[in-house]
């Protein structure tokens, strides 16, 4: 340094940095909305306006987000994320880290893009719940073989009509559908994951009458409760269900494939809230699965109303505990509930409590063989973190990180340090907290549900995004922001808007996630399609025909860009109309679709790929249909004409 240049460099201006990030390649809004890193230096001169910032920062700020955060145009993510849909009733996929929207999932909802709710594919697996037009998506989680992402399968509950849905990952399209039966809105889901997934865990809410005839409205009555639900993950149907004391809210399964655990808020089963938060202490009950399936398959379970799903009463009976279940007392309205990467803890946290209770999973065999005498025995810690604890996730390091939403923060804390200072060692666990924005409810890092947990990246679903965003009316995005936990520290790195309340999400590794690009001809998604198209003794890969049977007319065609098979049709008013078609074109990306002009109708096909759809011809005259996927350079002049004759 030369005697002339000051010891202290001075900050560098706002044109200094200007000039800075234009040979960096980056404007600086771009900068700043790409990569608000929160380092204290960064943080407060961009964000705070409280600190100053050295032209080494700035440059070593640049470079880290360059070649750390961006993928460059024809590069792909590392990761892939499944998000929930919220109130849309749908799942979305985004590569991480940057966060694009690689594709939507319609799966409770009905989407005219794809044809789902509409087609005659999608309302069979829909079955009967097919007559709502709403869902409210929560909880995604991928099926796993040995405590690891296998790539076979995402769940994903429907809170508002009491559904489970599964989604095949390798066409990314829901292939089952079931409305749990006794029950009144699906929550909390998690999967087994060791040895496999044979079974879906759901919570189902709400504490109802049984049966629901309108003759019982009290709440209190001891047949008035809720249960844990246990779904067969291949056949996607009910295997038994656990009637509990309170309530259910959220749940997780262990390494060991013995135990769950399931949150509950309102252990005084109030319907107003002051009720609801009337105890100190509510619980987690814990569920001794193998148990239950021994007494299930031994019939000792009752039924239900008209339902054949096999019940098993996990309440407690005073002092007398059952078979299936204990329940651990924690403060205070508990909500989300977190198994640890390593398998040591269920992590219940507080919500309406500063803490989080950490329950050890090797001393439940003890509680359930009677050697313990108090259910409490089995906390190892309940560190105070801040306000409004919600979810926590782990690294893989040791370290969880937990949502604070009144404070508005992700704690990051050390469980080790949190079980010294539990036994009285002075400890500090809580390692950094890192302002959000804004109330932060479900977080969610890389590979966290697993046993490879990797501790790479961190995504926190806030439920506010205020000044974040540009004004788009009353009615505001909400915000996924992304944080690098690879370091000591967590660093934020992008803000992404998105719509709806989309609660919760999980991510896989790419390489865990192997998806086809065409269609397999015997894939059992069309199936029924293709035998209905066999007793008409068509085949869909060449016929293409109309088939009369009295008002009901099958209309059976090819598409091969840039035409349909069938270019038009005659019917008469009133016909029942059912167009199938096969997309014969072997290239990926070459997807056709089929709209019906004003008749509602409208349903994608993609390569090798089988559709139908079925409608009422009510209107005599001409009607054009068309695809609605761009495919060719001639794509508008794919078209065909419906003529519906006078009844």
């Amino acid at each position: 340094m030369s005697d002339k240049e000051p010891k202290n460099k001075p900050a560098i201006d706002s044109k200094e940095q200007a000039q800075m990030l234009e040979k960096a390649g980056l404007s600086r809004r771009g900068f700043l909305g790409a990569s608000a890193m929160t380092g204290a230096a960064l943080v407060g001169a961009t964000a705070l306006g409280s600190a100053v910032m050295t032209r080494e920062s700035w440059a070593a700020a640049v470079k880290d987000s360059q070649q750390n955060y961006h993928v460059a145009p024809g590069e792909l993510d590392d990761y892939i994320g499944f998000w929930s849909g919220g109130h849309q009733g749908e799942v979305r996929v985004l590569g991480i880290p940057s966060m694009r929207e690689l594709m939507r999932i319609p799966v409770f909802n009905v989407d005219s893009a794809t044809g789902w709710g509409l087609t005659n594919e999608s309302r069979a697996i829909m079955g009967d719940s097919a007559k709502f037009l709403n869902g409210d998506c929560h909880h995604p989680h991928i099926s796993m073989v040995d405590g690891k992402y296998d790539g076979k399968y995402v769940f994903i509950n429907d809170k508002a009509n009491t559904r489970v849905a599964r989604i095949r990952l390798d066409i990314m399209k829901c292939d089952k559908m079931l409305t749990v039966p006794n029950c009144q809105a699906i929550h909390g889901l998690r999967l087994q994951k060791v040895p496999y997934t044979k079974y879906v865990y759901a919570n189902a809410e709400f504490v109802i009458p049984h049966p629901n005839d309108g003759k019982i409205f009290d709440l209190q009555d001891e047949n008035s409760y809720t249960m844990y639900n246990v779904i067969d993950a291949e056949t996607m149907e009910m295997a038994y269900q656990i009637i509990v004391d309170g309530n259910l809210d959220n749940t997780d399964a262990d390494y060991t494939g013995r135990f769950t655990a399931a949150t509950c808020y309102n252990s005084e089963k109030a319907y107003d809230l002051g009720g609801m938060m009337r105890n100190e202490r509510d619980w987690v009950v814990v569920f001794d699965m193998h148990a239950a399936e021994k007494a299930v398959k031994a019939g000792k379970f009752i039924t239900l109303g008209d339902s054949k799903v096999p019940v098993l009463d996990g309440r407690k009976k005073g002092d007398k505990d059952s078979e299936f279940t204990r329940y651990i007392p924690v403060p205070k309205n508990p909500h989300g509930l977190n198994t640890s990467s390593d398998g040591k803890y269920f992590i219940a946290n507080g919500k309406l409590s500063p803490t989080v209770s950490m329950i050890e999973i090797a001393k439940l065999p003890d509680l359930f063989a009677g050697k313990l005498k108090d259910p409490r025995d089995t906390i190892v810690a309940e560190p105070e973190l801040g306000l409004g604890p919600l979810h926590t996730t782990f690294d893989g390091r040791g370290n969880a990180y937990t949502t604070l939403f009144i404070d508005s923060q992700v704690v990051k804390w050390s469980m080790a340090d949190a079980v010294r200072a539990y036994k009285g060692e002075k400890v500090n666990y809580i390692k950094q907290k890192l302002d959000v924005q804004y109330q932060p409810g479900h977080l969610h890092a890389s590979l966290c549900e697993t046993s490879e947990a990797d501790g790479k990246w961190l995504v926190a679903l806030c439920k506010f995004s205020k000044d974040r965003f540009l004004q788009v009316g009353p009615l505001h995005p909400e915000n996924d922001q992304l944080i690098d936990i690879s370091g000591d520290e967590m660093k934020l790195v992008h803000d992404g808007p998105t719509f709806a309340e989309p609660h919760d999400c999980t991510m896989a590794r790419r390489d865990q996630v192997k998806t086809k690009k065409i269609w397999d001809r015997n894939d059992p998604f069309f199936a029924p399609t293709v035998a209905r198209a066999k007793k008409d003794g068509i085949n869909l890969e060449t016929d293409n025909k109309v088939i009369r049977d009295g008002n009901k007319v099958r209309v059976y065609m090819t598409s091969m860009a840039p035409s349909f098979g069938v270019q038009d049709f005659t019917v008469k008013q009133g016909s029942e109309v059912t167009v199938t078609i096969t997309n014969i074109d072997q290239i990926e990306d070459v997807s056709h679709g089929f709209v019906m002009v004003n008749h509602g109708v409208s349903m994608e096909i993609s390569p090798q790929q089988t559709s139908s759809i079925t409608f009422i011809a009510d209107k005599p005259g001409l009607h054009w249909y068309y695809c609605s996927w761009f495919c060719h350079a001639l794509h508008m002049e794919m078209v065909g004409r419906m003529m519906v004759e006078p009844a």
